[in-house]
């Protein structure tokens, strides 16, 4: 039994084989560039480099779950004493492991959250990996030039909340009452709106207001600069980082 053992383990893959499984990770990290050059162009978190490890990895992984058990099945596993092998168990593990991965990219401002499409593609990312791990060169492929074309189609046609950006502006006004109501007919005539304010007074009645304002895509910042600038009531105006 023993000798048939050892025989097996060097005997379980031709080079053939070892070849057509290195030329599915290899196809898996091609898909993961596809899709991360498309992210790095957006400046998102998850850039090409970390797309081609997820695919990498999540080949790797559903490899070594389709195949590496293989010779404990049927009477040599029964011999060994080893029975009822699930080949899909490791596979199963990497949606569940991924998601902490997902969780890395995502982070909340103020009442903005970002980062929501990038782990969702990381998600993606994961399945086509594993589709290209098990062999299905056209499903990965395919799922591959889908996901890339929805990317690229559904950033130029923005719907709902993704047609707004988020700005955060600093402002510090004179009087606050009349600057309020000016400002505010401001935002509504853009319709832009306030999604969170933080407020401040000093000893000389002057007001200072932290707004986080969600702006239409299509509005520039400088509009919005450009009319406080202009008011007599406003002192200072500063555009900071939303991050």
């Amino acid at each position: 039994m023993e000798n048939t053992f050892t025989v097996l383990l060097h005997n379980q893959f031709t080079w053939q084989q070892i070849a057509e499984l290195f030329l599915r990770i290899l196809v898996a990290c091609l898909c993961g560039a596809v899709i991360g050059l498309e992210r790095s162009k957006r400046f998102k978190e998850a850039g090409i480099r970390t797309h081609i490890m997820v695919c990498f990895a999540t080949a790797l992984m559903m490899i070594v779950s389709k195949y590496a058990f293989a010779d404990l099945a049927g009477t040599i596993g029964n011999a060994i004493g080893v029975r009822d092998t699930d080949p899909a168990r490791i596979a199963a593990q990497v949606v569940t492991g991924i998601s902490f991965l997902c969780a890395g990219v995502i982070f909340k401002n103020g009442m903005t959250v970002k980062g929501l499409t990038t782990a969702a593609g990381l998600w993606a990312a994961a399945g086509i990996g594993l589709a290209i791990g098990a062999g299905m060169y056209v499903l990965g492929i395919g799922a591959t030039i889908i996901m890339t074309l929805l990317q690229l189609i559904l950033y130029k046609v923005q719907v709902g909340f993704d047609a707004y950006k988020t700005s955060h502006l600093r402002i510090t006004v004179f009087q606050d009452q009349e600057f309020r109501q000016m400002f505010l007919a401001f935002l509504d005539e853009h319709k832009i709106m306030i999604t969170e304010t933080l407020m401040e007074s000093n000893e000389t009645g002057e007001i200072t207001y932290d707004l986080y304002l969600r702006v239409p895509r299509q509005t520039p910042v400088e509009n919005i600069t450009a009319f406080l600038m202009q008011n007599k009531l406003v002192k200072t105006v500063s555009v900071l980082p939303t991050v």
